[in-house]
């Protein structure tokens, strides 16, 4: 997760539809969920299946304060999947998983709420 905008913050430029096609959001299903050991704030590290073309991939989540590693396993969650691999401390994250900030800035994941197939994109 980045820096948290607040909730009324205003709405970025405007980019076109062929821009925000370049991001690939997908869905994966969490099949692994366990504290970040040395993260400098509370976080889990993640292993999500995002299905057959895309495969499973790891991440760094700073979402303690909703979630405990029990409450992910087998949740879909929302990620970007084509940004760059980023090193987290000692943990390399390959995704950035999406959410949106609780009225005190703690992240609620996002996600359908309704089972989708593994690697469905966002449309």
């Amino acid at each position: 997760m980045h820096k948290v905008d607040a909730p009324n913050s205003p709405a970025e430029a405007e980019i076109d539809f062929a821009r925000f096609r370049e991001v690939d959001i997908r869905i994966g299903t969490v099949l692994e969920a366990a504290p970040l050991e040395g993260a400098r704030k509370p976080a889990y590290k993640l292993l999500i299946d995002f299905g057959e073309g895309i495969g499973t991939k790891k991440t760094s989540v700073q979402i303690t304060e909703h979630y405990s590693p029990e409450d992910l396993i087998g949740r879909q969650v929302m990620a970007v999947v084509n940004f760059p691999p980023r090193q987290i401390g000692k943990f390399m994250s390959q995704v950035l998983t999406l959410g949106f900030p609780d009225s005190d800035g703690k992240i609620i994941l996002g996600g359908p709420d309704t089972k989708v197939p593994n690697g469905a994109r966002l449309v």
